[in-house]
């Protein structure tokens, strides 16, 4: 967060005119980014629902929306064409073939966890799918303790119990709002899926922020928007050779011609659903570049919880007691680890001040 008026942040990537805005300027940035986070993934999650609801089937078709918008990403790379120089993204000591075969493998991790996200939203309601995803941030500390040496405090260790607790009810509450013709088999099989891949989407943050550490050893918005375009081009090759090896390519088209709402309104919705997943990808981009990729996470993560609202709203989801209570536990899970790290921010702003503060008692 810039500190004066008119402060000016210095990246490795050089001058960025982005970051010459006053305090107000920045709070509408962060804003129009929370939203562009929020709004993208309540609608993608709601029309990914409304496209299983209306007789869509192909698992490998609602894996593949989820990346098949990534062009979308080239706008902001072209708008701010001066703090997008291709250079700056390979001036690691790593040479570009390896960088490349981290995009590849990360990008197949990526659509291996669509795939799950897949499975999940099909046997799960919109409300309940949304409330197990919000795991993330549980797995996220843990993860991020290990591989990134993050320390454990006992803030983070509630949200860490809270939210597992609060996943643990909605395991119990299999009864309660299963979409149409979906069993309790079917059931735990969402819910194991959905877990999974909340696990391995948190599991995906501590890798890109190691390989930004130690690989790239940079994190400005050049690099970073680098690594969702090319990751997202991996993963949806490899979607789309998993729609095409699966043989599930060939029943689209009566799967258009059968949709609820006619074969436009299918179209449309796998091209909404596409787009509102990249419109969740800017806003990621636009907080990590501006806040941190830590505070990307958590707001991903209060977008979820939030979803269960939106799905009472259109698809009015069940919304018994059970469920009420894993959302506030959910929340509070949320809040706790929010404050957690504004205390961390507190501390390192501390720590900042009081260098300076020996750097000008040094030099005078």
């Amino acid at each position: 967060m810039p500190d004066t008026e008119d402060s000016v942040v210095v990246t490795q990537s050089g001058l960025l005119p982005l970051s010459k805005l006053k305090r107000w300027q920045w709070w509408v940035l962060v804003a129009f980014n929370i939203c562009f986070l929020i709004i993208g993934q309540i609608v993608a999650v709601l029309l990914g629902r409304f496209y299983y609801d209306q007789g869509g089937n192909s698992k490998w078709m609602a894996t593949l929306v989820q990346t098949l918008g990534f062009p979308i990403l080239f706008i902001p790379y072209i708008l701010f064409p001066s703090i997008t120089n291709p250079s700056t993204a390979f001036t690691s000591s790593f040479s570009k073939p390896i960088i490349f075969l981290i995009y590849i493998v990360v990008g197949a991790l990526i659509a291996g966890d669509n795939m799950l996200y897949s499975v999940g939203l099909l046997y799960l309601s919109a409300s309940t799918y949304s409330l197990i995803c919000a795991t993330q941030l549980a797995f996220n500390a843990v993860f991020s303790f290990f591989i990134n040496s993050q320390k454990f405090t006992a803030l983070i260790f509630n949200s860490v119990v809270v939210l597992s607790l609060s996943a643990s009810l909605l395991a119990l509450n299999d009864d309660s709002d299963k979409p149409s013709g979906v069993t309790s088999k079917n059931y735990a099989i969402g819910f194991v899926a959905t877990l999974s891949a909340s696990a391995l989407y948190a599991l995906l943050l501590s890798l890109m922020q190691l390989t930004f550490q130690k690989v790239i050893k940079k994190e400005t918005f050049s690099v970073v928007l680098e690594l969702q375009i090319y990751t997202s081009f991996f993963a949806t090759c490899v979607s789309i050779i998993g729609l095409f090896a699966s043989g599930e390519w060939r029943t689209l088209g009566d799967e258009m011609d059968s949709f609820g709402k006619g074969g436009m309104a299918y179209v449309m919705t796998l091209v909404w659903t596409a787009v509102a997943w990249q419109v969740c990808s800017v806003g990621v981009v636009g907080l990590i570049f501006v806040v941190s990729s830590l505070f990307s996470n958590v707001i991903s993560t209060l977008s979820l919880a939030l979803t269960p609202l939106a799905a009472l709203a259109v698809f009015h989801d069940q919304m018994n007691g059970v469920k009420i209570i894993a959302m506030l536990m959910g929340l509070w899970g949320f809040c706790t680890y929010i404050y957690q790290n504004y205390l961390d921010d507190l501390e390192a702003k501390r720590k900042q001040t009081d260098a300076t503060g020996m750097q000008l008692k040094s030099s005078s």
